[in-house]
């Protein structure tokens, strides 16, 4: 599945990148290689712990949305 990030120039140099469709997967590094491999592994991190969540949410699901 592909993700959207976002990256940004760090005022202190490097970079940081945020995912749009799970926000809590929030990363940083020196490079854009770096940020984007971190991001990756941000993102991983975040679906297990939703898939441990779950249980104590009910079912999740994926819903298709179309755009007017």
């Amino acid at each position: 599945m592909e993700y959207t990030a976002v990256l940004v120039v760090a005022e202190e140099g490097g970079y940081t990148a945020q995912c749009l469709e799970m926000p809590a997967a929030i990363s940083e590094g020196i490079t854009k290689a770096e940020t984007l491999e971190n991001i990756r592994e941000a993102i991983e991190l975040a679906l297990e712990v939703l898939q441990d969540q779950s249980g104590a949410f009910g079912e999740i699901t994926k819903v298709d949305v179309v755009s007017a």
